[in-house]
């Protein structure tokens, strides 16, 4: 426990670290690859997955066997976001296991909440609709409250680059980075973190990435003591000295997401 009770600001990505998302991203960027006619190997997918998503359409077209020029990857991308926005919206949104009390815990401290995401606001704003979660303050009915949701047409680069999260600052008044809480499931998310300026840069298992693949990137406490790697996004209030629901499971003990090996 750092006993840490001076972070103003909480921001947590979106699908994978609070949301599941029925690997929308996931299915939505192999399908955008197969669709150029080459093989997609779920290793390589993986591997790819956190990277600018041009980069990994390219990447992954060419370790596919296909040709790679600029005009297929401007087509593979733009199917991308079409099948992307389209998976996001026919799926049934799930809350992940604690999400919801641990955001409540964190409001209920005085931290304000943001969610980041690369979704367009219309599905964004959806899904957090469909979940009954709204941006606002808590009203009395216990609904899950964010005081903003940042989505990526309002910065000219996703994470690692940490324009999102500048954002989330921006939209909440919060000036100084050190009073700022990054969180999310994948090695870009944290980078985005430390780029920012973070006091916490927070890596969430479970999801994307596992906690070899953060220690690959060299994203561990040992290498910066403002990275952590959690199990779970429940863990967070005790990692700032708040009280929490400790009756929700941990990542360890809940499945991880599969890797979808659809051929």
């Amino acid at each position: 426990m750092l006993g840490d009770l001076m972070i103003q600001l909480a921001v947590f990505d979106f699908s994978g670290t609070t949301i599941d998302d029925g690997q929308a991203v996931y299915r939505a960027l192999e399908d955008a690859v197969r669709e150029c006619g080459v093989g997609v190997d779920p290793h390589d997918l993986l591997a790819w997955m956190s990277a600018d998503k041009h980069t990994a359409l390219a990447a992954l077209i060419e370790l596919g066997g296909g040709s790679v020029t600029a005009s297929v990857v401007a087509h593979a991308y733009a199917r991308y976001l079409t099948l992307r926005d389209s998976y996001s919206l026919s799926l049934t949104p799930r809350p992940l296991p604690g999400a919801a009390a641990t955001l409540r815990t964190l409001r209920a401290a005085g931290i304000r909440i943001v969610l980041t995401t690369a979704l367009a606001r219309p599905v964004a704003t959806a899904i957090l609709a469909r979940l009954g979660w709204r941006v606002g303050a808590p009203g009395e009915d216990n609904a899950v409250t964010i005081d903003a949701l940042v989505c990526g047409e309002e910065v000219s680069q996703l994470s690692p680059a940490p324009y999102l999260i500048h954002r989330a600052m921006e939209r909440t008044g919060v000036l100084d980075a050190a009073r700022v809480l990054s969180a999310g499931d994948s090695v870009a998310d944290v980078q985005a973190g430390l780029y920012a300026g973070a006091a916490h840069a927070v890596g969430i298992l479970g999801g994307e990435h596992t906690a070899a693949d953060f220690r690959e990137a060299g994203l561990c406490t040992s290498a910066d003591s403002r990275v952590r790697v959690l199990d779970a996004i429940t863990a967070i209030p005790e990692l700032l000295g708040l009280s929490a629901d400790a009756s929700w499971p941990a990542a360890a003990n809940r499945p991880r997401r599969p890797v979808d090996t659809r051929r």
